[in-house]
């Protein structure tokens, strides 16, 4: 097979001094990899070096949005069809260590595959300047933010002087106050320390509040100029209209749905903007308590309304009181008129003494007022017999059998004593 029947893959590990290249085939095969300067000449270099094996197919470069921007400018300049590739896959790199040629031809591979790439934002047009001046912008509002709460802080804690003169206006009023102060004094007093800090903290919320300003006459003025057709929409001024176009990029054709839209703006995605028009109406906002008491149609503060047909009724989770006597008690209780079993009689070798009998609580009488609820009351105490401790009883001492004495005399005869 020649260079000229080959087709070749090109995939970029891409850092801040370096770029790591490597080539594969249309089978996936690899073929080389080389590391090149990243600038200027390593740019060339590397549109030269992928060429040298046939026509390229598409190149994989990680980190188009920054370490690859440029790289990925350059490459698409040459007519070469760029994607951009998510980070390598973490089982390889467990198998076989973290090195750049096994990033780079991962990247080829994964261009090859078709998994986990997609079409990157040329970034060299009028959105791009869009980017960085609110880039500038956002981070000037946080900045100002910032400031306004460390005025705050320091106010609080500022001696009964210092808080006089700003009492009861506002934030941006208090700041111009602050900016336009002089304060003079020795430095070393905590009065004269606190309104120099506060001059020069009025003095950044105007200087945050003037970039601020300045940033957004920029970008009102390229909306206007390219795209005037989004400040005409209801709702929309130079803020949301700069980050709408900013989402969408400098290649609006790389979005060829409103779904993709939706997702890449990070919102959840509009039943209408998928294309379903039958969408179901909206179900209704259930009201709270203290709001149930206020309408008209309720009874009472406890009374529910019909509810809606889609809306499925709450089961009641708390149980039916219990007035009376359960349906099924809880004890099995003895007839008053059954006799009692007489108890067996303790035979000769159990000589323990026979247990007491039962005691029961008394049975209320039906006569007396009030017997009902005192049976009702005593009713798992009528057949609990009330146990006793129980009592150590020895057993009766036996007579043991005697055994004769045995008695030695002095002539060494045995002599029984009965």
């Amino acid at each position: 097979m020649t260079n000229e029947d080959m087709k070749v893959i090109a995939g970029v590990d891409t850092h801040a001094d370096t770029h790591h290249v490597a080539l594969i085939n249309e089978h996936g095969k690899h073929l080389a990899d080389k590391k090149f300067l990243a600038f200027g000449s390593g740019y060339r270099e590397i549109a030269e070096y992928i060429t040298q094996y046939g026509p390229v197919i598409a190149v994989g470069i990680e980190g188009t949005g920054s370490y690859g921007a440029e790289l990925a400018r350059v490459l698409a300049r040459d007519g070469f069809i760029v994607k951009e590739v998510n980070r390598p896959n973490r089982q390889a790199r467990r198998l076989h260590g973290k090195s750049d040629p096994l990033d780079a031809y991962q990247a080829a591979e994964s261009v090859l595959a078709d998994r986990g790439v997609s079409t990157p934002k040329t970034r060299n047009g009028y959105v791009e300047a869009l980017r960085v001046l609110r880039t500038a912008r956002t981070s000037a509002l946080k900045a100002r933010t910032a400031v306004l709460t460390q005025i705050s802080g320091v106010l609080t804690a500022a001696p009964e002087t210092v808080r006089a003169k700003y009492r009861g206006q506002t934030s941006e009023a208090r700041a111009k106050a602050m900016a336009a102060s002089r304060p003079a004094g020795d430095i070393t007093d905590p009065a004269v320390a606190t309104a120099v800090t506060l001059k020069r903290m009025g003095a950044r919320y105007h200087y945050l509040n003037a970039e601020i300003d300045e940033t957004d006459a920029e970008l009102a003025r390229i909306i206007a100029d390219r795209a005037p057709a989004l400040l005409e929409i209801n709702g929309v001024a130079t803020a949301v209209a700069s980050q709408l176009l900013v989402t969408i990029g400098d290649n609006p054709e790389r979005l060829t749905t409103e779904a993709q839209f939706a997702c890449a703006d990070r919102h959840r995605a509009h039943p209408r903007v998928l294309g379903q028009n039958d969408t179901p109406p909206a179900l209704p906002r259930r009201r709270q308590g203290r709001e149930l008491r206020h309408l008209p149609h309720r009874a009472g503060p406890h009374v529910q309304g019909p509810a809606h047909p889609r809306l499925r009724r709450q089961t009641n989770r708390r149980r039916q009181i219990q007035n009376g006597n359960h349906a099924v008690p809880q004890t099995l209780r003895r007839p008053r008129n059954l006799p009692r079993i007489a108890q067996p009689t303790p035979s000769i070798s159990d000589q323990r003494p026979a247990p007491p009998p039962a005691r029961t609580a008394p049975h209320p009488s039906p006569s007396r007022p009030g017997t009902r609820n005192l049976a009702h009351r005593h009713l798992t105490h009528r057949t609990r017999q009330i146990p006793r401790p129980r009592r150590h009883c020895p057993l009766p001492q036996l007579a043991r059998p005697t055994t004769p004495k045995i008695v030695i005399d002095k002539d060494r005869s045995i002599i029984a004593d009965d």
